[in-house]
């Protein structure tokens, strides 16, 4: 198999991501503003054919104006394996977004920081909220 990653969520999302920004910015200076040399680079990254490097995810999220400890879990996922990703999510905890963030203190001051169990109730709520 010549694009062994063509169908992981990371080259699906970097591929994604690119063509929403387009409309401001090429993928040459995309490839610049993340810090590869050869603009190529992108192009073998969405076609499957290497995987994204982990020590770029800062530089490449910041280019591709997308929260970083997303794009984390996509490139752990894609270089590890579900399992070798979920084993490091088991121990360190799941890198969180900055809109994850947001929710949580939202969900605190909700809640005057009491802790709140999630219940039957609380999460058909949450669903609900995403038509779920």
């Amino acid at each position: 198999m010549t694009d062994p990653h063509i169908k992981t969520r990371a080259a699906v999302f970097l591929t994604e991501r690119i063509n929403k920004l387009r409309v401001r910015k090429t993928q040459k200076q995309i490839a610049h503003e993340a810090g590869f040399v050869n603009a190529n680079m992108l192009s073998l990254l969405k076609a499957g054919a290497s995987k994204i490097p982990i020590d770029r995810v800062p530089a490449l999220a910041k280019a591709l104006e997308t929260d970083p400890a997303y794009l984390m879990r996509l490139v752990l996922e894609q270089s590890l394996g579900k399992t070798a990703a979920q084993a490091i999510v088991d121990v360190c905890g799941a890198p969180v977004t900055e809109r994850e963030k947001q929710w949580l203190e939202a969900l605190r001051e909700a809640s005057d920081d009491s802790d709140p169990r999630m219940t039957t109730r609380s999460r058909a709520t949450l669903r609900g909220i995403f038509g779920k």
